[in-house]
């Protein structure tokens, strides 16, 4: 009886490591209590936890992946997150980028978190890239972003339905030689101190190269 009773306690301390990898093959990038893992550089202030979530409020900054999942390096993946914008407010999601302590992400696509501010890129585009102008969810809502990238195909869905479907060209121009798809980390923005943004629930599902 000892022995059976040693090895539930082993399997209920096992469970929540179970539920947390998502045996589907999704994988938790936030713990909802604290930012291990990740790495702002400037203004560090604009990014804060509050009831399980990420905060996104204050001046420009960048909140990067810097944590074990794929050595924080991912090229074929599948990203989603819950986001609920506040009106006016501004944010994005960046992947294939790279840690930098201040300034725009130099490397890499933004993914456009955007409801009512004044730039006419909405939610779901692929930043000056694939841009969507059409407004397909609203502020004080959460909402899914779900961004899936295999080779140069990039899809952005908002709520399961796709807003963007993107084949990267072969030849990049010199001038985007940084901003291209190859491989790299998560991040997500600080736009401005007017902006309120709520991240959670971010999981990743890296895919075969």
């Amino acid at each position: 009886m000892k022995k059976c009773t040693q090895v539930l306690c082993l399997l209920l301390a096992l469970l929540p490591l179970a539920v947390r990898s998502q045996s589907n093959g999704w994988i938790s990038l936030f713990n909802g209590k604290s930012l291990e893992g990740w790495q702002v550089g400037e203004n560090a202030s604009s990014f804060s936890v509050e009831n399980g979530t990420i905060k996104v409020a204050g001046p420009r900054a960048h909140l990067f992946y810097v944590g074990p999942v794929g050595e924080h390096s991912f090229k074929n993946f599948e990203f989603k997150a819950q986001v609920m914008t506040t009106p006016g407010s501004n944010s994005g999601i960046y992947f294939h980028t790279q840690y930098q302590p201040d300034g725009w992400p130099s490397y890499g696509y933004e993914v456009q978190v955007n409801n009512s501010h004044t730039d006419w890129r909405r939610t779901g585009s692929l930043y000056a890239v694939d841009d969507v102008k059409e407004v397909y969810v609203k502020d004080n809502e959460w909402y899914t972003e779900h961004i899936i990238v295999r080779g140069k195909h990039v899809t952005i869905k908002i709520n399961d339905k796709t807003v963007v479907d993107f084949t990267e060209p072969d030849a990049v121009g010199s001038s985007d030689a940084k901003r291209k798809i190859s491989r790299g980390t998560f991040a997500l923005q600080g736009h401005d101190p007017k902006s309120v943004v709520y991240f959670k629930d971010i999981y990743v599902k890296p895919l075969a190269d």
